[in-house]
């Protein structure tokens, strides 16, 4: 019995993006990160461009984007992906070219590469995972740490005499002149995954009309390195991430 005997066309409400492959995703229970893949494959798909658009997935719990998505990928070493990104952009500027990248990769060993790519106005989008923490290499802090709030290695609780303040970093890309759109995202709810969805789409058009370079941040979650339920750690998220970490658009040149 294959697939379609199982699912009848009438009773299927959440249909996978036809980009995006059966492989199992080796994400915690109740991650953000399958989610924003759904609506990056999604929008690819709607945008007509398939085989055209070129992905870096750099280090950490999105190393292995690649293996979810079936389009063209290039990896890159920690922190890279936006230097990366720029050489692909500019070789075939009529590629939609993105990475995908978390907190530690981005706002940590990536400051720099983050920084002055949006700050060239390289016609590419970042997709920014903020959750916070470091995920896959054991919960450490991460620049993004909220204060107070505990890691493996700040496990009474971050301390700004200590460890120095959460950088905001799409705050900064908001400044630059380079970038065209610089949004803050969720994806908890329905309405949050519309929202963002609507985001990325407007980050990867601009992107393919050249009005410069685009950062769209999500405020996610990690049930495992914050050690709660999934449902849990989104009341965490809202209660604490959201406050901080404001969602909307920060600029949009448009």
């Amino acid at each position: 019995m294959n697939r379609e005997d199982i699912i009848k066309p009438g009773n299927l409400v959440y249909e996978k993006p036809v980009l995006m492959n059966d492989n199992d995703m080796h994400y915690c229970p109740g991650c953000s990160h399958g989610v924003v893949h759904k609506l990056i494959a999604e929008i690819i798909e709607e945008m007509g461009m398939s085989e055209k658009t070129i992905g870096i997935s750099p280090v950490g719990c999105a190393v292995f984007m690649y293996n979810y998505i079936d389009i063209d990928w290039q990896e890159a070493a920690h922190g890279r992906a936006p230097a990366v990104a720029t050489a692909l952009k500019r070789l075939w500027p009529d590629r939609l070219v993105f990475s995908y990248q978390g907190d530690g990769d981005l706002a940590c060993i990536g400051t720099a590469e983050t920084i002055h790519a949006l700050n060239r106005g390289e016609n590419i989008t970042i997709i920014f995972i903020n959750n916070a923490i470091y995920g896959m290499t054991g919960g450490q802090m991460a620049p993004t740490t909220l204060m107070g709030m505990k890691t493996a290695t700040c496990p009474y609780g971050r301390e700004p005499e200590l460890h120095g303040y959460p950088l905001k970093i799409t705050e900064i890309a908001a400044q630059l002149e380079g970038t065209a759109y610089v949004t803050r995202q969720s994806v908890e709810t329905v309405s949050a995954i519309r929202k963002a969805k609507k985001a990325i789409r407007h980050a990867f058009e601009n992107s393919m009309a050249g009005k410069g370079s685009n950062l769209v941040e999500i405020v996610s979650t990690c049930s495992a390195g914050w050690k709660m339920t999934p449902e849990k750690a989104n009341k965490w998220m809202e209660d604490n991430m959201c406050k901080y970490y404001v969602l909307g658009d920060l600029k949009d040149v448009e």
